[in-house]
């Protein structure tokens, strides 16, 4: 989750002025609220979220402990594959979390042969993370969904209708798991150089390759 604060700062003298942060994680937001209450120079401080629910310091300290062992802070990057000549597909995710302070990368990717265009292998590589994060218990949180995309990122948000009936089929699937996850999905299209991970596991999908992963991440 992503907060900014908004206060008000007086002066010794008694000036006054409001002051209003960038968005920030939610952990760090609250190291610098407990900072800041340490100087006593500040009032009327309010924690708000991207939704624009208000949280007081005791909730945000309360939620953070509550997800301490769950995963969080989560980001997915998804890719899909299509053959013409195969018509086979191959998906790809790459789902990165942090749980009980370590940070995790997950990998998965998947063969496929019921697909019939590259559009409806990429909504597929969206389900399928989804289907991950499902696993993971992953719920009730704001989750990142990264890819390259052009189609399916518009579509789902809602920049594009979605007339063709197969594609429409995919994003009705993916927004009832969302919903019934609980989960605030956010969609970036990024350049497929920038999505490089999951098209990997995409094409190795393709070629027959297919992987299950988690391992720890390091120093990042």
């Amino acid at each position: 989750m992503y907060i900014r604060i908004e206060w008000i700062y007086k002066t010794p003298k008694g000036t006054e002025a409001s002051f209003s942060s960038e968005e920030m994680p939610a952990a760090h937001a609250l190291l610098i609220v407990e900072d800041m209450e340490r100087t006593k120079r500040v009032k009327n401080l309010t924690l708000i979220d991207r939704y624009d629910s208000t949280w007081t310091v005791k909730e945000l300290k309360a939620y953070l402990k509550g997800i301490e062992t769950e995963p969080h802070n989560v980001t997915v990057y998804f890719d899909g594959g299509f053959d013409l000549t195969s018509k086979a597909s191959g998906l790809g995710c790459v789902i990165y979390y942090e749980q009980s302070g370590k940070s995790f990368r997950l990998r998965r990717n998947v063969s496929a042969n019921e697909h019939i265009s590259n559009n409806e292998a990429e909504y597929a590589a969206l389900h399928l993370s989804i289907h991950e994060l499902e696993l993971l218990n992953v719920h009730h949180l704001p989750v990142k969904f990264i890819g390259d995309s052009q189609v399916v990122i518009k579509q789902m948000t809602e920049e594009w209708p979605t007339l063709e009936k197969d594609l429409s089929g995919w994003a009705e699937r993916i927004d009832k798991k969302l919903k019934d996850l609980g989960i605030q999905a956010e969609y970036e299209l990024v350049p497929r150089k920038s999505n490089a991970e999951a098209d990997r596991l995409a094409t190795q999908a393709l070629n027959g390759i297919e992987i299950t992963a988690t391992s720890e991440v390091i120093g990042e």
